[in-house]
């Protein structure tokens, strides 16, 4: 009995002690020390770093965007809004009037993507292929598109609308 007691009292002695090795260097969390914010010297203020500035044999293609040459879907089917850190996910299912559709996605109605009225508003889009395809089943012609939006992006949006040929859906705050 007398040795279990020295062993509990010596323990706990032992483990109030740990308060100091807390900030002691012999503790691998304090190895790297705590953030420190320092000023950087720049030549060039505008500049992103992780974008090259020199030119090479891919840097013509990368300057031009074509245009998208998306068409609208024919019905909107389904609208979610998934919440998450800094933001929500759009997710828009539609149904195109035939297969092959691709390059799908949420095209902005206004060229900012500001919101008009608290309304902001989406193409549910996709390039047709050139040949003709077959008009197929209804699974086999339904695709889904998402977009992020950030909280800044939401900010001042009450009803967020995805629109097609035929329809749109709306989703309310």
């Amino acid at each position: 009995m007398r040795k279990i007691f020295s062993a509990i009292l010596v323990s706990t002695l032992v483990l109030t002690g740990c308060a100091t090795v807390r900030e002691s260097r012999v503790n691998p969390f304090n190895w790297f020390g705590s953030a420190r914010s320092e000023p950087i010297a720049s030549a060039e203020v505008n500049t992103n770093p992780l974008i090259p500035q020199s030119s090479g044999l891919f840097s013509s293609a990368r300057k031009e965007q074509p245009a998208y040459a998306g068409r609208p879907f024919d019905q909107v089917t389904d609208l979610t809004i998934d919440r998450i850190p800094g933001g929500a996910i759009v997710r828009a299912t539609g149904l195109a009037a035939r297969q092959g559709i691709y390059d799908v996605q949420l095209t902005p109605a206004n060229p900012d993507e500001l919101p008009v009225d608290g309304v902001l508003t989406y193409r549910l889009e996709g390039i047709v292929p050139a040949q003709n395809t077959a008009v197929g089943a209804k699974p086999t012609r339904e695709v889904t598109a998402g977009r992020k939006l950030t909280n800044q992006m939401l900010a001042g949006v009450r009803v967020i609308r995805v629109e097609g040929q035929r329809n749109a859906l709306t989703a309310r705050r």
